[in-house]
């Protein structure tokens, strides 16, 4: 595994040829760190579901370099979700589509729809860009963690957490932190109404302005598996618990207002809904390595990315009780 830190245009064209012989390259998103490969190689993405320890059943997003890649891996493409890509590609939005004859059951998990989304970073496009000059049709790329533990927002975060399970012609290629932190949107496009699976940073007033139509969410009863998507996710070592019952030695996450329980160790203080979106994950690793067996969080308040954050720390906390 070799670690390419501010990759040049150059490095990221040897990133591609890696992907296309069968290696796998994580690389940063705007939301979180993917682990790529190439979406066609069954082999290379069978890496991935090794590395992560994901079950075979859980479907992959699929990142393409612009819209006019869905033809092809979908059969056919709503009116509402051609006005979504418009309106937030590149970006933090994930659309399931039905799929076509390309997008194999290791993709999709043996469904028939597909994922796909156009990330909106530099290096993620320029990589997707490249893979594709040499006839690639898209990078299949989970969050380069451990399946269910907390997603990666730094290249050190995906060594640490999968560092021994890559190997040697692997690639991370570092860019610094990600810029929104907590996953994308993940939008059901299969169905008449679009259904949000997956809250993220395109919200559901967002969804809504763009198509004219009422947006569902999940409860209302889309069968499609997707990421992130189980009762228990985004779950650190140390056993989390929503509120502000915190005791002396239990680590503590809540806005910055909030002022932090005696004796506790304030692993966060975020000023704003986004800087809590993006510290948020980098918190939790952090009370990891302190050794904390317990984190306590507030959730925060109000709609948007806020819907987000309570959706990551409902799933983090899951089966927890203080």
């Amino acid at each position: 595994m070799q670690i390419i830190s501010n990759p040049t245009q150059n490095e990221i064209k040897s990133a591609a040829k890696a992907l296309k012989n069968g290696h796998l390259v994580a690389f940063p998103t705007e939301t979180v760190y993917g682990l790529g490969a190439d979406t066609t190689n069954e082999k290379a993405v069978g890496k991935i579901y090794a590395a992560k320890g994901r079950p075979i059943n859980h479907p992959v997003i699929v990142h393409i370099s612009s819209a006019n890649q869905l033809e092809n891996w979908v059969q056919e493409i709503p009116e509402y979700a051609i006005r979504l890509g418009n309106a937030y590609w590149p970006g933090p939005m994930t659309l399931i589509l039905k799929r076509n004859s390309r997008a194999l059951d290791f993709v999709t998990g043996g469904q028939e729809s597909v994922g796909l989304r156009v990330p909106n970073h530099q290096v993620a496009l320029a990589l997707t860009r490249e893979f594709e000059k040499l006839g690639g049709f898209g990078i299949a790329a989970p969050s380069a963690n451990r399946f269910g533990s907390v997603s990666p927002t730094t290249a050190r975060d995906v060594e640490e957490e999968l560092g021994k399970f890559l190997g040697d012609e692997d690639l991370i290629l570092d860019d610094g932190p990600c810029k929104i932190g907590v996953e994308s949107s993940i939008i059901d496009c299969t169905q008449v109404n679009p259904v949000v699976l997956r809250p993220g940073a395109v919200t559901t007033e967002m969804i809504e302005e763009v198509t004219g139509l009422t947006v569902s969410l999940k409860a209302d009863g889309s069968e499609i598996r997707a990421s992130g998507l189980l009762d228990s996710h985004y779950a650190p070592k140390a056993k989390v618990f929503l509120g502000l019952a915190a005791q002396p030695g239990d680590g503590f996450i809540a806005l910055g207002q909030i002022p932090t329980p005696i004796g506790s160790i304030r692993l966060a203080s975020p000023a704003s809904i986004e800087d809590y979106a993006r510290d948020l994950y980098g918190a939790l690793r952090m009370g990891d390595q302190l050794g904390l067996n317990k984190i306590y969080v507030v959730k925060p308040e109000g709609s948007g990315l806020a819907i987000a954050i309570r959706d990551r720390l409902v799933k983090a906390s899951w089966g927890n009780c203080s």
